[in-house]
């Protein structure tokens, strides 16, 4: 669809009312074309978290001029399966942004100037690194990184290598490739 008037004449159509009575719910999901005016946009807010973020926005339902009380959440999953023939997950979107080295970059923090009774030391319980250990673990899996020719874990691009298909990822900056480092020092006892 092009435009959230569309969208509301297609709500009419399912539920009753008037163009008006769901203009403000579709025209929400298309306010991210003001940052990106092409498809991109719709990472912002076509997906499920969007659609609960509506209801928290509109209300769980929506009073049409009609008198009839229908869910925003049935507004908002209409609107994101007319543009995208399904309901992604946010992740969905986030595997499919490729990451730049600009994005994992983040600057040391100077603390030196910051005052004693401020500075806060954390430290983690020993009981609990067993349990940091065991969820690190189970969220990696047993799945390689690497599928389709694209890392899971960084959306880094490996077609042109198809030996490193099904395997984990190599990259240095990859999420997955540190969380197996760091699992590997915790295991071997290495601070």
């Amino acid at each position: 669809m092009a435009h959230p008037y569309h969208h509301a004449l297609s709500s009419v159509a399912k539920w009753g009312g008037t163009a008006h009575d769901y203009l403000p719910v579709h025209s929400w999901f298309d306010q991210s074309k003001l940052i990106i005016a092409d498809y991109r946009h719709r990472a912002l807010r076509h997906h499920a978290e969007g659609i609960f973020m509506a209801e928290t926005i509109f209300g769980t339902t929506l009073a049409l001029s009609t008198g009839r009380i229908i869910p925003v959440r049935w507004i908002g999953e209409q609107h994101v399966r007319e543009d995208l023939g399904r309901i992604p997950s946010f992740a969905d979107w986030a595997r499919a942004i490729r990451p730049e080295p600009w994005m994992g970059r983040a600057s040391k923090l100077d603390l030196e100037d910051a005052p004693a009774s401020r500075t806060v030391v954390a430290t983690a319980p020993q009981a609990k690194t067993g349990e940091l250990i065991a969820a690190l673990e189970d969220v990696l899996g047993d799945r390689a990184d690497i599928q389709h020719g694209t890392c899971l874990r960084c959306g880094r691009h490996y077609s042109d290598e198809p030996d490193l298909e099904g395997r984990d990822c190599p990259s240095e900056d990859c999420p997955a490739f540190r969380a197996r480092a760091a699992l590997a020092k915790a295991n071997a006892g290495v601070p």
